[in-house]
């Protein structure tokens, strides 16, 4: 495995990507929870226990090894990218609310993710291969998520207007570490690189179309307005895969599980694109231009 990747090409874009987060972020965010309690709500339950379950059974529906197992577990247990807010400000779903949720799915993270991914090595490992979370790369980790946050969201208060000249670079900066983590990742396991591809690549877009279309369908069944519902589609199926990467690699340090995380970062993004052009031009958002419920911020 090569620590360069660990030690550099890790930590820089994912602080990159939460710093342009928290560039994104206000208090207001936070505390929107409360002005739409149905909508979080509806889209946590999505993201934190119908996606694991989902990714479960796609796991034993196809066989997957025990490693790659843990990763696509893994990945299901990661939070939305902050990309997603990208894509619902093109296909006209609430921004405001992907930005509440983004926020607080990371801070959530902290607890659900080491759980999950601790559940699926007891589950799936043999205890004899000695594979398990490392706390003290899990505290780094988490110290890059939050740290950068933190700063971006007191950039932001301080000067609102860099914050906003600033959000187009860091997002385009985000993009092109995101593709180089997932490069970086999939050089790590060249060797194995087109077996684990005819493995996980049907698994990892099923799994994204399923993400996306659980994550726009529960919410509008149980009464979200639509663009509500595309917020929480675009949320549940781009996920920070990043983030889960690092999980992979640094806490664990088990190569071969970066490898789902590292598929479907990038097939999310042209299976993303397709699922908001079929939604937008089926006419489902035929109340996109009522007020929004969540609030009018773009990213």
């Amino acid at each position: 495995m090569d620590s360069a990747l660990l030690t550099i090409g890790l930590p820089i874009p994912l602080a990159v990507i939460m710093f342009g987060l928290g560039l994104s972020l206000t208090p207001d965010d936070f505390r929107r929870v409360r002005q739409s309690p149905k909508a979080v709500g509806m889209a946590l339950v999505c993201q934190l226990l119908i996606l694991p379950l989902v990714a479960f059974g796609l796991v034993e529906l196809f066989g997957l090894a025990p490693l790659l197992a843990v990763g696509f577990m893994i990945l299901a247990a990661s939070p939305g990218g902050t990309t997603a807010n990208l894509y619902s400000h093109l296909f006209r779903g609430d921004v405001a609310l992907n930005i509440t949720l983004t926020a607080i799915n990371s801070v959530i993270a902290i607890v659900t993710l080491p759980l999950v991914s601790g559940w699926a090595i007891a589950h799936f490992v043999d205890e004899s291969s000695k594979i398990g979370l490392q706390f003290d790369k899990l505290l780094q980790v988490f110290a890059i998520v939050l740290i950068p946050v933190i700063i971006g969201m007191f950039v932001r208060r301080r000067s609102p207007e860099f914050a906003n000249r600033m959000d187009r670079p860091v997002r385009t900066a985000s993009a092109v570490m995101l593709l180089l983590v997932v490069v970086g990742a999939m050089y790590t396991e060249k060797e194995n690189i087109a077996t684990y591809l005819a493995e996980v690549g049907l698994i990892a877009a099923v799994f994204c179309i399923i993400s996306l279309t659980v994550g726009y369908v529960v919410p509008r069944r149980m009464g979200l307005t639509e663009d509500q519902a595309v917020a929480c589609g675009f949320e549940i199926g781009i996920h920070n895969s990043t983030l889960a990467i690092a999980m992979a690699l640094t806490v664990i340090g088990n190569a071969q599980m970066s490898v789902p995380s590292a598929v479907y970062g990038v097939l999310m993004f042209p299976i993303a694109a397709v699922f908001g052009m079929v939604v937008r031009n089926r006419g489902v958002l035929k109340d996109a231009d009522k007020p929004r419920s969540v609030g009018q911020r773009t990213p």
